[in-house]
């Protein structure tokens, strides 16, 4: 293989001072949960709150000093570019990054924010990546490739490495997977510390070319908008697909639902704000339990640069489907008072009130009677049971209206 163990040792030693050993913490609720022993690698915490800033680095400080004056040029949609921007900047480097239309406006912000020219070109990572390296041979800038580069992926191995330092009996290590870049280095690593421990790949339905790859099906991924843009890679690297093939030990497919309410759980659980990713690795062990039941799983929260308004509205939704947040849909005589009545029991219950829509004008509604929805934040799904029981004894007509219960 391209890579060694010896490898990830010297980047290790080079850019060990320069990155955070990011904590490994036991993830106490979702271990009760799912009856797995799991355990967290904090990535989410480095510098720029992902795991690319060790490639990054690694790939920099490797440069000529001829390559170092001239410039680097990166293509990513986020946490690559940060990576590279962020150590560019720290080591006077000048550098530009390509970044596809679509790209969440935070990312583009804080990119800049390091130090990098943002340049926004193409409507996927592959036509920006095609336009990077055009770019980078006309103007003599480096390319640093976000997963195809023998230091960056050299560079990600030393995740596994800090793994095994402050965890050293851990049964498997889960990993997402986009481009093989992450997988291949934590896999080399892990395998040469400890032959037996298992590494495990997650990824998005709509862009599993790794698994299958690994399957022997070469067809294109369908593609399409996903929550773990991270790892929307089409065609990963074929010397990172080497590795995989060899020391990978099982690759998972999740859904976009699956990966959004991992994200969710992260979130209300453990506290832990992370992007989609991430959350497709901590799915594996939630959709898939009996698979890892009584073992020590690590598992990389590689990133936590997850858009603003995509996390307030997944929090949202993962409270409707807890059935913490409930809208009923009341059909009620148009006399005063009827509000008032609702309003007094969910209170009395002990719910909240956090919107009221009443409809008179439509005409499927008849003419003396009215249409209210309430939505209502309550403990849990059977508090929220137990008020639509106490409204129906009531006498009030109510439905359950949550499009995802």
């Amino acid at each position: 293989m391209r890579i060694s163990y010896e490898d990830i040792l010297k980047a290790k030693e080079k850019i060990g001072k320069d990155v955070i050993h990011t904590p490994m913490i036991e993830a106490t609720r979702l271990s009760s949960r799912s009856e797995v022993n799991i355990w967290l690698k904090l990535e989410n915490l480095q510098h720029t709150a992902a795991f690319k800033a060790r490639g990054a680095l690694n790939k920099l400080i490797n440069l000529s000093e001829k390559e170092k004056k001239k410039g680097v040029i990166a293509c990513s949609a986020g946490n690559h570019a940060q990576g590279v921007a962020y150590n560019a900047s720290r080591l006077g480097i000048p550098s530009i990054i390509v970044m596809p239309k679509g790209t969440p406006f935070n990312k583009i912000q804080k990119t800049e924010e390091f130090g990098a020219k943002v340049d926004i070109y193409g409507n996927n990572f592959d036509e920006a990546a095609k336009y990077t390296k055009e770019r980078s041979e006309k103007e003599g800038l480096t390319y640093i490739h976000p997963f195809d580069d023998d230091y960056v992926v050299a560079g990600q191995g030393t995740i596994a490495m800090e793994m095994l330092e402050d965890i050293p009996n851990l049964d498997a290590i889960i990993v997402p997977i986009g481009g093989g870049g992450l997988i291949s280095g934590i896999a080399v690593a892990a395998k040469n510390i400890n032959p037996d421990i298992k590494i495990i790949g997650a990824q998005t339905e709509l862009y599993d070319a790794a698994k299958r790859i690994n399957s022997g099906n070469h067809d294109i991924p369908q593609g399409g908008g996903t929550l773990a843009e991270g790892i929307a890679v089409k065609y990963p690297s074929e010397k990172n697909m080497e590795i995989i093939n060899k020391l990978v030990d099982e690759i998972f497919v999740l859904s976009e639902v699956q990966i959004e309410e991992a994200v969710f759980h992260l979130l209300s659980a453990e506290k832990m704000v992370a992007e989609g990713a991430a959350g497709a690795a901590l799915a594996v062990v939630l959709e898939y339990p009996e698979k890892f039941k009584d073992k020590k799983v690590g598992i990389v929260i590689s990133g936590g640069n997850i858009d603003s308004r995509i996390l307030s509205t997944l929090i949202m939704r993962g409270m409707v489907r807890d059935g913490r947040i409930t809208r009923l849909r009341f059909e009620i005589d148009d006399t005063p008072g009827q509000l008032a009545d609702i309003s007094r029991i969910i209170g009395e219950e002990g719910a909240n009130v956090i919107e009221v829509i009443h409809q008179r004008m439509m005409q499927a509604v008849p003419l003396k009677r009215a249409e209210l929805d309430v939505v209502i934040e309550a403990r849990d799904e059977q508090h929220a049971h137990e008020i639509v029981e106490e409204l129906r004894n009531t006498g009030f007509i109510v439905h359950v209206m949550n499009e995802l219960a």
